[in-house]
């Protein structure tokens, strides 16, 4: 009797059971049938629009994914001395001042590529590192900060000669998180804990002074002069080093001033950007050239730029002839995308093209584009930076790596019809490495010893011997 209770207990269950599953089920179906009458609804809406007008109202739709940049330098400034207005005879012309000042941040912002995030009264977020992705953002970003300061200070209405207002400002670099706003003026809405350390610098800091973070500090020192300001503790990271800004280094300042940047702030500057044009002008080859520039390829470029910097510092080359140096090697062979035989004189043209965005004088162009003439063969250098980029470009013929590079180089003209058979190739090699003489001391001392090695290997090669 005991098994049938339980029997009809458990059959109990299973029908209550399905009965609730039923009930489920009807209320899915009519939930479905809603949607298929919205869902008919919609696409008697879309009827009356054609494929084109949908395909182009998608495309003008933004994509509001959020983005994490690796490093911008993210700028809090709070303008204070509201406090002082309440009687004040020129209050007007305080506050009219002001709204100049504020309209100078925005030019000083786009004059350095710094972004306006977002401002709150007079609080303001800016952020280098974002309308453009750069190495350079944190060097950017305390040049605003001083020219703001200098702007501020400019305000002076009564008979103290102290500026009335006064801006306190806080950098840190670090990675961020950017939510796109779909505004024009601001497009990014910065997350992440680098935008609470900026805060937190600048809400630490006394009014007129710059206050950056230790990491900003470490980017930043061999540009500016600092010193320690104090700790401020911060969630999960203890205490924090502060460091204030006191102005440009004298030495890379007009007149030893510390406010206006000279040449030598400049170069410096510009062999920190080398990396971020050195990526733009190989992505540039790397889609351009042809796939048979088997030796004259990115590889070669990269080879070239490291040989002139090694090169030159060994022949005691300052900073500003390394620079150009780099640069004439960086584009020396980029006219490949565009034409083979005159691919000098298209480099030149290239080069000048990516320089005039980065602000380069003219003098330096000009050099640059001095240098990667001097490249083309054969080499007649007139001067020390025309003999440290052939003896560079040349490098290969004293390297233990000769054969591989020069059976490429064949492999280029042979694709082109400008080179018979391989013998014909070695036996050219063979009489040009004889003629040839390094022009540097550098490469004298490095590579001329093995040259006479690389005779010997390819007069063994012709002979049908194999090449140690």
């Amino acid at each position: 009797m005991e098994g049938i209770d339980n029997y009809i207990s458990r059959i109990t269950k299973l029908a209550n059971r399905n009965k609730e599953l039923n009930d489920q089920l009807q209320g899915w179906m009519g939930w479905y049938e809603d949607i298929q009458r919205q869902n008919e609804k919609y696409h008697n809406l879309l009827a009356e629009y054609s494929d084109e007008d949908i395909e182009s109202q998608l495309q003008k739709t933004p994509t509001r994914k959020v983005k994490r940049f690796k490093m911008v330098s993210v700028l809090y400034a709070t303008i204070e001395g509201f406090r002082n207005l309440n009687g004040h005879p020129k209050a007007q012309d305080l506050v009219d001042a002001l709204d100049e000042i504020y309209l100078k941040f925005d030019e000083i912002a786009q004059k350095y590529g710094v972004l306006k995030i977002k401002t709150i009264g007079d609080t303001f977020l800016l952020a280098g590192g974002i309308l453009e992705e750069n190495r350079t953002n944190p060097i950017d970003v305390i040049n605003t900060a001083i020219e703001m300061q200098q702007t501020v200070s400019t305000c002076i209405l009564d008979n103290t000669k102290e500026p009335f207002w006064r801006i306190s400002i806080g950098i840190h670099t670090g990675p961020v998180l950017g939510s796109p706003t779909g505004k024009k003026s601001m497009p990014y809405r910065l997350t992440g804990e680098s935008v609470n350390i900026a805060s937190r610098m600048g809400m630490a800091c006394h009014p007129g002074k710059i206050n950056i973070s230790n990491m900003t500090y470490e980017l930043v020192k061999e540009f500016f002069s600092l010193s320690q300001s104090g700790k401020i503790p911060a969630k999960y990271k203890g205490l924090l080093d502060m460091f204030e800004v006191n102005g440009i280094l004298p030495e890379l300042s007009e007149n030893r001033e510390g406010l206006v940047a000279n040449r030598n702030f400049n170069t410096k500057y510009n062999l920190i950007q080398f990396m971020d044009l050195q990526e733009e002008v190989l992505d540039l080859m790397e889609q351009n050239l042809p796939a048979t520039l088997y030796y004259h390829n990115i590889k070669h470029t990269i080879d070239v730029i490291t040989e002139v910097e090694l090169i030159g510092w060994a022949e005691g080359l300052n900073e500003e002839e390394i620079l150009v140096l780099k640069l004439a090697a960086l584009f020396h062979d980029s006219g490949h995308t565009r034409d083979y035989k005159e691919h000098e004189l298209h480099g030149t043209h290239i080069a000048r093209e990516f320089l005039s965005n980065y602000n380069y004088p003219e003098d330096q162009v000009e050099t640059i584009c001095r240098l990667i003439m001097s490249t083309k063969f054969p080499p007649e250098p007139k001067d020390l930076l025309e003999q440290v980029i052939c003896d560079s470009d040349l490098d290969y013929l004293g390297r233990s790596d000769f054969i591989p590079v020069s059976n490429t180089l064949y492999d280029e003209l042979k694709d082109r019809d400008m080179i018979g058979s391989i013998d014909e190739w070695n036996q050219l090699q063979v009489n040009f490495i004889r003629k040839h003489q390094y022009f540097t001391q550098t490469a004298q001392n490095l590579r001329e010893v093995n040259k006479q090695i690389q005779i010997e290997r390819l007069e063994k090669l012709m002979a049908g011997e194999t090449a140690q």
